[in-house]
């Protein structure tokens, strides 16, 4: 098999606004496996948050052997270096796109999956509470059935942004803290909001993590916190569930991986993105029914997705139908 990578450079609709930064366009890391006429895409998200960049991801994708069976994925894993889990997660879509070429299938058939995941949530992204009011009457306008609030301000005006779309719309909500709250302001702000779940309020590693999940009167799903198959268990003492990101993870093969672990411990599961092409966002749908819910919505951030191919239609993000990851180049 012969591989090949290089960096693509993905333009944003709008300025999206998080508690830590703001981005107008996303780096992220696409591959390409040859095979017996075939090639299978991939695409990772690297993010400096997990000390990750495009320039780590390219060194990391660098001089790897991948043999010649495509089906051998313990082998190849067994040989791959540590670490350099967006570009790990690129190389894994790629070959399971490979292999469902050369199967005839689409990916969620070669896992023996259904097409069919929950509702994705649309991301408002932090801002003024009127404005985040408005992204929200728009987003349930455009056919969204779930919203994912951006907060962790650190003004004051988180409770008032979450009131202020709630009086706009009826939809399902969640709130995605990034960090960016304290304990103490956790437990006074969550019994004040009308969500499903909150997610990852506490910096990572917390130590009152356990303490939140005690008295939270919603679920606490954690990303930060969780990463790999090594920290599901010790998810279960502070979190109700994990929010699994490919890019994260390291791909499909350790995001099922963790899937299963997290039912073992009786936790939920949340599917995640960042921002990504449509060829990110793929593999993402294939599994999704394996998930509680799903917040896949990172294409549709993009002025343009260079990857058309995933489904969404009624809220839901579906995979395609065609062979393998059923993405292709605009």
């Amino acid at each position: 098999m012969e591989l090949q990578a290089h960096s693509v450079t993905l333009r944003l609709a709008q300025t999206f606004v998080i508690a830590r930064e703001a981005q107008d366009e996303a780096e992220v890391v696409a591959v390409e496996i040859r095979h017996g006429g075939l090639t299978g895409f991939g695409e990772g998200a690297p993010i400096a948050r997990y000390d990750e960049s495009v320039a780590s991801s390219l060194a990391w994708l660098d001089g790897i052997e991948l043999g010649d069976d495509p089906w051998a994925l313990d082998e190849i894993w067994a040989t791959l270096p540590p670490g350099g889990y967006a570009a790990r997660a690129a190389l894994d879509g790629a070959l399971h796109d490979l292999q469902g070429k050369l199967a005839g299938v689409p990916v969620h058939r070669l896992l023996g999956l259904g097409r069919n995941g929950p509702p994705t949530s649309w991301t408002v992204w932090l801002g003024d509470p009127d404005d985040m009011a408005r992204s929200a009457e728009a987003a349930a306008a455009r056919g969204f059935h779930r919203l994912k609030l951006k907060l962790g301000g650190r003004d004051g005006l988180d409770l008032e942004r979450v009131l202020a779309v709630r009086s706009a719309t009826v939809l399902p909500l969640q709130v995605d803290v990034n960090e960016y709250w304290t304990l103490e302001e956790a437990l006074e702000l969550l019994p004040q909001m009308p969500l499903d779940y909150c997610e990852q309020p506490l910096p990572a590693g917390d130590p009152g993590g356990p303490e939140l999940k005690r008295r939270s009167p919603v679920p606490i799903y954690v990303d930060e916190d969780c990463h790999t198959l090594a920290d599901v268990a010790a998810c279960a003492a502070r979190a109700h569930g994990i929010n699994i990101k490919l890019s994260k993870s390291g791909g499909l093969r350790e995001a099922i991986r963790m899937t299963h672990a997290a039912r073992a411990l009786g936790l939920g599961v949340m599917l995640g993105c960042m921002v990504e092409s449509g060829l990110g966002i793929a593999p993402g749908a294939h599994i999704a029914s394996l998930c509680d819910h799903v917040d896949l919505d990172g294409n549709l951030l993009l002025a343009e997705d260079p990857w058309p191919g995933v489904e969404w239609s009624d809220g839901i993000q579906r995979p395609s139908e065609m062979v393998g990851l059923g993405v292709r180049p605009a």
